[in-house]
């Protein structure tokens, strides 16, 4: 089973980016994030064509997620649980095929300090709370998305330009530590714990013709699930592509028996 996270920075203006990547790489289920359209314009039957079923929450010009798969997805959840309030469209929950996905877009909380700052604080509150009673399902869970964090020094290529920036703050990182202390496994690196490896390059000086990255985009395994991981990567030839977003999608294979019940982990393979 591969599930994989792609933030695509607008659906609509990168539907053939997305339709290129699904048919080259066949995920079983994509996370998506940042869709920036409303509900109306989700592009439903391309993506039906393509083989996927959909579920998706937009919202106009900001946010939005969705989870497509190639089987049927049971929706459970439709928003982050502790803020009632909250109207972004931030996260989406789905049993398939005996896994539960999580899809989440974490707030980038840019400028910090200052009320946006606190959002993504607040936010990241309220994900380690409600990780926390998905940790030790019985069942596999996977949450995956675009954290907007970057966890070490060694997830960028170079930290000292991004210093002020809300990805790099020792508050966001200490709530990423926190979460994965519940038991979380950060798929990426625990297959690729010497390697550099990024998932966004901004669009400014440069940053992919110089992979000057960052890894801000993570798949966290829950221990149901992490005895399966067998394979991790990127999919780093998508952001070169034309009109692509900045960021390039993130995946997991996983095996397991019947899709539900985890295997003994497989040999490690290359990104």
């Amino acid at each position: 089973m591969k599930i994989a996270t792609y933030n695509v920075n607008g659906i609509k203006s990168r539907l053939a980016n997305l339709l290129e990547w699904l048919e080259r790489e066949q995920p079983d289920v994509a996370c998506l994030q940042e869709l920036k359209a409303l509900d109306t314009a989700f592009p439903q039957a391309e993506l039906r064509d393509a083989g996927y079923h959909a579920l998706w929450r937009g919202q106009r010009s900001w946010n939005g997620v969705a989870i497509l798969s190639r089987s049927k997805a049971e929706e459970v959840r439709r928003e982050l649980p502790g803020d009632p309030d909250d109207e972004h469209s931030r996260y989406l929950e789905a049993a398939i095929d005996g896994v539960l996905v999580a899809c989440l877009y974490l707030p980038n909380g840019n400028p910090q300090p200052g009320p946006k700052f606190d959002y993504k604080l607040r936010w990241f509150e309220r994900l380690i709370e409600h990780a926390a009673t998905l940790v030790h399902n019985e069942h596999p869970v996977v949450i995956a998305g675009d954290y907007n964090v970057v966890p070490t020094d060694f997830d960028i290529y170079n930290p000292r330009s991004w210093r002020k920036d809300a990805l790099l703050q020792p508050e966001t990182r200490e709530c990423y530590e926190r979460l994965l202390a519940q038991g979380w496994t950060d798929a990426l690196r625990q297959l690729f714990p010497q390697e550099p490896i990024y998932t966004f390059w901004d669009y400014f000086r440069q940053h992919w013709e110089r992979n000057a990255g960052l890894r801000i985009d993570h798949l966290l395994l829950n221990p149901a699930l992490a005895p399966s991981l067998a394979a991790a990567g990127v999919d780093t030839w998508v952001r070169g592509q034309p009109h692509a977003s900045d960021h390039a999608p993130a995946w997991v294979r996983l095996e397991t028996k019947n899709a539900a019940a985890p295997r003994k982990r497989a040999a490690r393979k290359t990104a």
